[in-house]
């Protein structure tokens, strides 16, 4: 798609009332960052055609060629407490897995926190990013990755056989510019819901997308390897697995290697 396509993007709800989009830029999540910290209003969007150091959670790089993907971070003001802020992470995956599942016809699944997985593979990643106030959240900007266009030997070799994108799921092109509307509208549309429901329906739509109860996992808990069985999302969004021995652990943070997909 031609850069020029996106100079009258726009969208009619309060996610991305206000969007820009960059050409080139290192990253989309630090750059609203510096925008919400000179106090842009909740619902700003950055797009951009690629990044520079496009960035995954635990410091990883997200591959961010030009003319290929999307690569979008809103900003959200939610009236809320730093411990609650994950949850807005499993809310923008059951948003961007619903969307998927409509493009695709392959089974799209979530794997926790932040990734939407197409047939095993990954095709886009979340990084969720928080600065507080007073003890309560003053900014959240998400930053999300969709692979749409790239095929596959354009991916970096070492995560070439565990990526995907669109594409190469359907044989088919994606316009960047109706699914980055497609996304934001869906993405307010469960941020709604959050806001006035709270956390259950997402809970509960989430372990439905991921179909990841009764699976085996393994993470890193110190210098030692946890396995177990997931047997449920608690309330706050942990998951909850029984290891080998049978005790049940709550894994608030970290990641998962899902070993039976």
């Amino acid at each position: 798609m031609d850069r020029e396509d996106w100079g009258n993007f726009a969208v009619s709800g309060w996610l991305g009332r206000s969007v820009t989009f960059l050409p080139e830029v290192d990253s989309t999540n630090l750059r609203l960052a510096e925008l919400a910290a000179r106090g842009a209003l909740e619902g700003t969007a950055l797009i951009a055609d690629c990044q520079t150091r496009g960035r995954g959670r635990l410091g990883r790089i997200w591959q961010s060629p030009p003319g290929r993907n999307l690569y979008v971070s809103f900003l959200l003001r939610p009236d809320l407490p730093p411990e609650r802020a994950p949850q807005i992470t499993l809310v923008a995956g059951v948003a961007v897995a619903e969307l998927l599942s409509r493009y695709c016809p392959r089974v799209t699944t979530l794997k926790w926190p932040n990734d939407v997985l197409i047939g095993g593979r990954k095709v886009c990643g979340i990084l969720t990013e928080m600065r507080t106030r007073g003890g309560r959240v003053d900014s959240i900007v998400v930053g999300i990755g969709v692979n749409l266009n790239m095929e596959k030997g354009e991916f970096h070799e070492d995560f070439r056989e565990t990526s995907t994108s669109l594409r190469e799921e359907t044989g088919r092109s994606v316009d960047r510019k109706t699914f980055a509307r497609s996304l934001l509208a869906n993405l307010e549309a469960w941020c709604d819901r959050y806001r006035t429901e709270g956390f259950p329906p997402v809970r509960e739509r989430w372990l439905s997308l991921s179909r990841i109860v009764g699976k085996t996992i393994s993470t890193g808990h110190g210098e030692e390897t946890v396995r177990g069985r997931v047997l449920d999302m608690d309330a706050s969004g942990a998951l909850v697995f029984e290891n080998e021995g049978g005790r049940v652990h709550t894994l608030h943070a970290g990641e998962i290697t899902l070993e039976d997909y």
